[in-house]
C-alpha cells in the first residue's frame, strides 16, 4: 500500500517528464513507441509468439514467413519490457537523432532488427544441426527490441567513445566499455533465470549486427560509407590485455569477407586543403569521421572556454570602469595615477 502511495504521489512528476521527453523526440522515434504500445495487447493472444515472432523453423524454407523479420521487434510478453523498451528508445533516440536525422535512425532501425531475426534464426539453425534438438526450431520464439537497444550501445560508442557512464573505485566506465557490459548482463540474467536464452543472442548479435553496418556500409552526408577509424575496430570492444589476439583474427576474418566480395576493402582519404594544388592523398590512418569528431570535441571545450569568460566578464568591466575613472599625473620623470573622486577633483581646481 505504501509502494502505491508513493507512486500515486509521484505520478504527476513522472507525467510530466514523459510529456517533455517525448514531446524533443522525431516523428519515428513516437510512432515506433505507440506500434509497441498497441502490439502489447496483441501479446494476450495465445498464438502472436508464433505469427508475430521469429520462429527459426518458419522463417526459411518451407514455412517462408518472411514478414516475422519486420514485426518481431514490436512485441512483448511482460509490461516492464515494453515500458523499457519505450523508454531506452525514447532516451536513445535524444543522443543519436540530432546527429543522423531522423531518416538515418529509420535505416539504423530496420536494418539492424531483421539483422537480428536472421543471426538468431541462423544461431538456432547450427544449435540443431548440433544437437538435433526441434525443439530449438519450433518453441523457440525471437521477439523484442533486446537486440535494437544493443546496436545503439555501439552507435553511441562510435559517436562519443570517451564519455564517462559511471565511476568506480576500479576505474572510469566509458561508452566504449557499454556494449561488452550489455552482453555480460544478458548472459548473468539468463543464468539467474531471469530472462530466456533468446536475450543474451539477440543482444550479441545486435552488437554484430550494428557494429558490422556502421563499420562498413553506413552512408554519410559527405559520400563516405562506414567509419574506419581505429578507435572503431572490433578488437576496440574488448580490453586491452585481449586485444591483439583478436585483432589478428578480426583482420583474418575480414580479409577473408573482402576476398569473398561481402566487405569491400575501404581507402582512407585525406583532402590537405593546405597544399598549393589542393591533392588527395591516400592515407592508412585519419579518416573523415576522426576529425569530424575532433572538431566536436574542440567546440564543446570552446563553448566551455566562452562560458568561463563570461563568467569573468563583470570583474573585467570593473577593471575598465577603474581605469577610466582614473587619470595619470606627470611629475618630473615619475608618474602617479589617482582616482578622479569629488574631492580630488576640488583640489585640483584649487591647485
Amino acid at each position: 500500500m505504501s509502494v502505491f502511495n508513493k507512486v500515486r504521489k509521484n505520478l504527476p512528476h513522472i507525467k510530466q517528464n514523459t510529456e517533455l521527453l517525448f514531446n524533443n523526440t522525431g516523428l519515428c522515434i513516437k510512432i515506433i513507441s505507440c506500434v509497441l504500445s498497441v502490439c502489447y495487447f496483441f501479446s494476450f493472444w495465445s498464438k502472436s509468439s508464433t505469427v508475430f515472432g521469429v520462429t527459426p523453423g518458419y522463417l526459411f524454407p518451407p514455412s517462408f514467413w518472411l514478414w516475422t523479420p519486420f514485426t518481431f521487434c514490436f512485441f512483448e510478453t511482460h509490461l516492464w519490457q515494453v515500458l523499457l523498451d519505450i523508454a531506452m528508445v525514447a532516451v536513445c533516440s535524444k543522443l543519436i537523432e540530432p546527429l543522423w536525422g531522423e531518416l538515418q535512425v529509420l535505416v539504423f532501425f530496420a536494418v539492424v532488427n531483421v539483422g537480428v531475426a536472421l543471426a538468431c534464426a541462423v544461431f538456432y539453425y547450427i544449435l540443431y544441426m548440433c544437437t538435433w534438438d526441434p525443439e530449438l526450431l519450433f518453441s523457440v520464439h525471437v521477439r523484442g527490441l533486446a537486440g535494437y537497444l544493443a546496436g545503439v550501445t555501439v552507435a553511441v560508442k562510435q559517436i562519443m567513445p570517451d564519455s564517462t557512464v559511471l565511476d568506480t573505485p576500479a576505474g572510469r566506465i566509458t561508452n566504449r566499455n557499454v556494449p561488452l557490459f550489455t552482453i555480460f548482463i544478458a548472459l548473468v540474467l539468463w543464468f539467474i533465470g531471469f530472462v530466456d536464452g533468446t536475450k543474451p543472442t539477440m543482444v550479441i548479435s545486435g552488437v554484430l549486427m550494428s557494429w558490422t553496418y556502421l563499420r562498413f556500409y553506413q552512408i554519410h552526408t559527405n559520400g563516405t560509407r562506414g567509419d574506419m577509424a581505429d578507435n572503431f575496430t572490433f578488437a576496440s570492444f574488448f580490453p586491452v590485455i585481449v586485444q591483439p589476439p583478436i585483432s589478428v583474427l578480426s583482420n583474418s576474418v575480414y580479409s577473408i569477407f573482402v576476398k569473398a566480395g561481402i566487405c569491400r576493402k575501404t581507402v582512407r582519404r585525406v583532402d590537405i586543403a593546405s597544399a598549393p594544388t589542393g591533392i588527395t592523398v591516400a592515407l592508412p590512418g585519419i579518416r573523415s569521421l576522426d576529425m569530424d569528431r575532433r572538431k566536436l570535441l574542440a567546440l564543446k571545450a570552446l563553448n566551455s572556454r566562452l562560458v568561463d569568460t563570461t563568467k569573468d566578464t563583470p570583474r573585467i568591466d570593473n577593471i575598465e570602469s577603474e581605469r577610466r575613472d582614473s587619470v595619470v599625473i606627470s611629475i618630473g620623470d615619475t608618474e602617479q595615477t589617482s582616482k578622479l573622486s569629488p574631492t580630488n577633483m576640488v583640489s585640483n581646481k584649487t591647485t
